[in-house]
């Protein structure tokens, strides 16, 4: 039974993420892809399925009798998206990923506990099964099957964040320079210019935002890119030729912009500072360089730039890499636990029909077999009867349950 679960996926890992586009399900809205997905689900007489696209990953897990080779996958890839052709990708079998059984569930566990993710130990994957689930369950693309497996799914991803320290040590570097924002003690009230709102700061933006940094100025090229940042974190808004003359002080520098060449000279930090000798923090996000080396070499600041960054993220993906093999562990653990769970629940479901029957069994035989005799009953010999005839009815009821569970204990 547990060989009906199917898993077909293309990942970040063995395509670009411009061909990977080529296997979505192309839709114009939810109504379109539900016609799409249920529409698929029938042609190919899948019984269950769930269907999950994000921005390095398209992943189809169902529960089929299917044989899942190389043949079925390129004709539901084509069905799914008229723009996929199997030439698209060189070598079809190194491209697309096919499993079953115990490695389809197991791959399943891997990606929602985000070991298999572009950013190990990242919980947005697991939001984004969740969302998906969800909606092909509300689409009536789902059953029992797939239901137990997500379960399983959410169970183990929760227990390896909880467990392991797979999530630990950010490896995002606006995340990293945001935490050296916060240990170098800079107060949410203190002056910060943000030079540049392209998407890194549109990044820090947000993380400022979320830590309730108060007091903060933008500049830009563009003012509306400016304005837009200004009104998401309360400040105000200036084009980036207004550096020269902007003479309000500051605490603070973030400065990230597509300059090929350093912005921030000894003149203009000169200029910004005018006689102000307290150490400042600048946070350099931009590659290359936008501060000239000369600042820190004569200026009294703090200075932090991508590279030093970088190298912590990936100090910090090394750590979270160590962490997998925790994670496995887990993971193997409930993959032995599941296929109890499963096979019980079939059991279940196949003696669902004994309570019935047994009921009117009982029935049958005080109704038409027996009639005649409790007909000639008095009363308190058929109340006797009847607390004999239900008492036999339970118990006949949960001996096959208890061997049920017995069998698979």
């Amino acid at each position: 039974m547990l060989n009906n679960f199917k898993i077909i996926t293309i990942t970040h890992k063995n395509v670009s993420l411009q061909t990977l586009s080529k296997f979505i399900v192309t839709s114009t809205d939810e109504a379109e892809l539900q016609l799409k997905l249920n529409t698929l689900k029938e042609q190919f007489e899948i019984e269950e399925m769930m269907y999950l696209a994000t921005c390095n990953r398209v992943m189809y897990f169902f529960f089929a009798e299917k044989n899942v080779n190389e043949s079925f996958v390129s004709e539901f890839l084509s069905e799914a998206n008229p723009y996929f052709q199997a030439d698209l990708v060189d070598d079809f079998s190194k491209r697309v990923t096919m499993l079953e059984g115990s490695d389809a569930l197991k791959h399943l566990l891997e990606v929602s506990s985000s070991i298999d993710s572009m950013v190990i130990g990242e919980r947005e994957i697991l939001r984004q099964i969740r969302v998906a689930f969800e909606q092909c369950v509300g689409w009536d693309m789902t059953g029992d099957h797939l239901r137990l497996a997500m379960q399983l799914a959410i169970e183990t991803a929760k227990k390896v964040y909880s467990k392991t320290r797979i999530g630990e040590k950010p490896i995002s570097v606006v995340s990293l320079a945001i935490q050296k924002l916060i240990h170098s003690g800079f107060p949410k009230t203190g002056k910060l210019l943000l030079i540049g709102a392209g998407q890194t700061n549109l990044l820090v933006s947000k993380f400022l935002k979320k830590y309730e940094y108060q007091n903060i100025t933008i500049f830009n090229r563009s003012i509306e890119r400016a304005n837009s940042l200004a009104e998401m974190l309360k400040g105000k808004a200036f084009l980036l030729e207004d550096l020269k003359s902007y003479h309000r002080g500051f605490d603070g520098i973030i400065i990230c912009t597509g300059s090929d060449k350093a912005l921030l000279d000894d003149d203009l930090y000169a200029s910004l500072l005018k006689d102000d000798k307290n150490e400042k923090l600048i946070i350099d996000l931009a590659i290359p360089n936008n501060v000239e080396p000369s600042v820190v070499e004569n200026f009294n600041v703090n200075y932090i730039e991508i590279e030093d960054l970088r190298g912590l993220a990936r100090e910090n993906m090394g750590f979270r890499q160590k962490e997998i093999s925790s994670a496995q562990m887990i993971i193997e653990k409930n993959l032995v636990k599941f296929q109890k769970i499963h096979q019980q629940r079939q059991i279940t479901k196949a003696m669902s029909y004994v309570p019935q029957r047994i009921k009117a069994v009982k029935a049958h035989a005080i109704n038409e077999v027996f009639k005649k005799d409790v007909d000639e009953l008095d009363e308190n010999a058929r109340d006797v009867l009847e607390r004999i005839l239900s008492y036999m009815e339970k118990r006949c009821i949960s001996i096959p349950m208890e061997a049920a569970k017995n069998t698979v204990s």
